[in-house]
């Protein structure tokens, strides 16, 4: 009986379906924004299950919409669930939600790229990072535009233990969409590890990645290359591969996280051995390159123009 009242108690009442919803206040996906509904509630409660066990748990949802998978975030047993959607146009929707689940739905207007999450859940449901992940999860469908900078944002304030993973090693389970009309949807579950598989600085790591597949379908070398100053970038290319034991010819697809780990403590210590080789950029080297050439040829023409009679 305790089981039966416990599971009604995480029903819904009666609500439109997400489709009417969607035409109730004319809602449509908005392809410049990289938007897209999901419709189907097997598939809404299929996504919310690789999140694992929701029963009073607090669960943070990124860009709800219409509010398909909240509904299944709700019927999984989300005691406390924090929506945050930046489109005006889906807070009237999310309200009525809000309505017939009474006191579980807090809806937050805002961009999550500068959304302090960290500052909207209790501080007593924090864990040491070593322990179990706290009763907090973080679920959302996220548009294509967003989902680069916003993981590599989570995984910087995952490596310095900021934001929303100061409670502790907070889940993740996010879905990837790339068109409107593709209804194929990947999920994927992070889960913190409780010791980085590579023990160097957020940045560094994320430099030494970044360079490697900027040229994703050539050597590793190449993109590798770029992180040294023309005048030296030969030989501390081959002195960072030679110390990491890479091969200069695999593909950055084919580089294992053991490899990018010897790459990052090799580069580490060219850093330490050559000042202010980290606070190289390449870009800025092309760009000065190139605003030098412009000046000479700005310079050679007026030259032209006064040497004529």
């Amino acid at each position: 009986m305790a089981a039966t009242q416990k599971l009604s108690g995480c029903r819904l009442p009666p609500l439109p379906t997400i489709g009417e919803i969607i035409k109730l206040y004319n809602l449509k996906a908005q392809k410049q924004l990289s938007q897209n509904f999901l419709l189907d509630t097997r598939l809404t409660d299929k996504i919310v299950r690789q999140a694992g066990n929701l029963n009073n748990a607090h669960v943070c949802e990124v860009g709800p919409g219409p509010g398909g998978l909240t509904r299944s975030i709700l019927k999984a047993g989300a005691a406390d669930l924090l929506v945050v959607e930046k489109d005006m146009r889906f807070i009237p929707g999310l309200q009525l939600l809000s309505e017939a689940a009474p006191g579980r739905i807090r809806i937050a207007q805002g961009d999550i790229l500068a959304y302090k999450l960290e500052r909207r859940f209790p501080a007593n449901i924090t864990k040491t990072w070593e322990d179990d992940p706290p009763n907090l999860h973080i679920i959302g469908n996220l548009p294509f535009n967003v989902s680069t900078p916003l993981i590599i944002k989570w995984l910087e304030q995952m490596s310095n233990r900021t934001g929303i993973f100061m409670f502790g090693r907070t889940r993740l389970t996010l879905t990837f969409q790339k068109e409107v009309a593709e209804v194929d949807v990947g999920v994927v579950h992070f889960t913190p590890l409780a010791q980085p598989q590579i023990q160097q600085p957020f940045k560094l790591v994320e430099k030494i990645v970044k360079n490697a597949f900027q040229f994703r379908r050539k050597h590793c070398r190449r993109g590798l290359g770029m992180l040294f100053p023309e005048s030296q970038r030969q030989e501390l290319t081959e002195e960072l591969l030679c110390s990491a034991d890479v091969d200069p010819t695999l593909r950055p697809t084919e580089i294992s996280i053991s490899e990018f780990r010897a790459l990052a403590d090799a580069y580490s210590k060219l850093c330490n051995e050559n000042q202010g080789l980290f606070d190289y950029d390449f870009r800025e080297e092309l760009k000065f390159k190139h605003q030098v050439k412009r000046q000479s040829d700005r310079s050679n023409q007026t030259e032209l123009s006064d040497g004529n009679p």
